[in-house]
């Protein structure tokens, strides 16, 4: 007999233009025989879009050509670019987050870019500088394959959850081969500013319609429940989220430029490098405010909220 499709496989798209070819079974596909620039024709970036809500996640390999500004105008053609709230950028840049890490640093842990802010990104763009021989992947997970791996009695659950968000949350306790540089170096940088934000645990995807779970490292607690219940509940949804099925595993090379969908994934760099060096840079495109199941928005909640009608403004 044969076997039904879900709707979550991740299968070639026929009627795209580039050359496509998937990765893995339900996230992550490769865009062959590309070249990346910033006065690509508007039908061509369309099937670059569509090809990332489609896949979530896409990689074009060879982009050595790139430079800072090159980088920084094809990342605009996708959207309105987004800098770090507390991050400085990379200099030289407008608005090009560093990665440059040394013995081993690296965001290791599952997240969503920037999920502490209500409108977080739709989208980034990271160009691979300097790769180690060995080490260094990066993973992505789709948060809507996860969802659509719920059984019902979970479904029903996660409904009407919310949950906060914020980047003040406890990097020595995530992190603990952490060196105390590194702990001082993310509290007077990364969370110079604290801002939490409240956001659904299902939210709807703006384009596609597809419900995505909502989670990550920066999730301070689920509204409503108890610190126990809380950490139990999370946990549940986030290793369904980061499921081996759910996951694409991306070996970097110098030149390699990866687009993701960052209102349907979550990932994690893999910090299996030793001293060797790895430095890439990243471009952020701003998003809009996550849209629940029932309509209902995420809102701020530090510094200070935001009233609706501001933020409907923004987008």
């Amino acid at each position: 007999m044969t076997q039904l499709a879900h709707s979550f496989d991740n299968a070639a798209d026929a009627d795209s233009p580039l050359d496509i070819a998937p990765v893995a079974g339900r996230i992550g596909a490769e865009v062959r025989g590309f070249r990346l620039a910033g006065d690509l024709d508007d039908l061509t970036i369309e099937a670059i879009k569509a090809a990332l809500v489609r896949h979530k996640v896409i990689f074009f390999r060879g982009q050595t050509h790139l430079d800072d500004d090159t980088h920084e105008a094809f990342a605009a053609r996708l959207g309105n670019p987004l800098a770090h709230p507390t991050v400085p950028v990379a200099e030289g840049s407008k608005y090009l987050l560093e990665l440059n890490s040394k013995e081993g640093e690296a965001a290791s842990q599952w997240h969503t870019d920037i999920t502490f802010l209500p409108a977080f990104p739709a989208a980034s763009v990271l160009r691979a500088l300097v790769i180690p021989p060995t080490g260094g992947d990066t993973l992505w997970a789709s948060g809507v394959a996860a969802y659509e791996g719920l059984p019902p009695a979970l479904k029903a659950l996660v409904a009407d959850l919310r949950a906060v968000h914020t980047n003040a949350y406890d990097y020595a306790a995530s992190r603990p081969e952490a060196s105390d540089e590194q702990i001082r170096r993310y509290r007077e940088i990364f969370a110079s500013t604290v801002y939490e934000t409240e956001h659904p645990v299902v939210h709807v995807h703006p384009i596609s319609g597809e419900k995505s779970l909502l989670l990550g490292n920066f999730v301070k607690n689920i509204v409503g429940l108890n610190r126990d219940d809380s950490a139990r509940v999370f946990q549940i949804l986030q290793d369904q989220i980061t499921r081996p099925e759910n996951v694409v595993r991306w070996r970097w090379q110098p030149g390699d430029v990866a687009i993701w969908d960052n209102r349907a994934t979550q990932h994690r760099a893999i910090a299996d490098f030793g001293k060797q060096r790895r430095h890439l840079r990243r471009a952020t495109i701003a998003g809009t405010i996550p849209v629940a199941l029932d309509g209902s928005r995420s809102r701020a909640l530090k510094p200070e909220p935001v009233p609706v009608a501001a933020l409907e403004a923004a987008e």
